[in-house]
């Protein structure tokens, strides 16, 4: 299907704006969201655990992370090996996943406006697929 990426593109970076726009009141980012979202859903993890689920350099996140633990949103807890930093969310980034948690919702609703139960279902479970098919196929790829 010829455009796909692109129509996909277009609607990306508006999303991103509107994301920091809703977390600018925390000093936070989508790309700090990322790293709070990651946490909370997994649970203290690794900076290896974050970075290889992003697909993005280890040095990117422990920028995000260092960002993080300035802001009071997360910390660092003691791992199996002492070179291995593990990072899990303060009382007080639990509380702001939570306030973030509630406004995104509301921008996820508005932004499914108008698009049927059945159309929001097919495309929640087929972008992961998608990602999937990309990182499977990384560096297989011909010009």
């Amino acid at each position: 299907m010829e455009g796909f990426f692109q129509r996909y593109l277009s609607l990306y970076r508006p999303l991103i704006t509107k994301m920091n726009e809703l977390m600018n009141t925390y000093d936070l980012s989508y790309s700090l969201w990322q790293v709070l979202f990651y946490i909370k859903k997994q649970g203290p993890s690794t900076l290896v655990d974050i970075s290889n689920y992003y697909h993005v350099e280890k040095p990117t996140i422990t920028r995000r992370v260092h960002r993080l633990e300035e802001l009071q949103i997360v910390e660092q807890i003691p791992g199996k090996d002492r070179r291995e930093k593990v990072i899990k969310l303060t009382k007080r980034g639990e509380e702001i996943y939570n306030e973030c948690r509630k406004k995104i919702t509301l921008l996820e609703h508005s932004v499914m406006e108008g698009i049927d139960q059945e159309a929001q279902l097919t495309t929640f479970h087929t972008l992961p697929k998608m990602k999937d098919n990309i990182v499977k196929r990384e560096g297989n790829f011909r010009e």
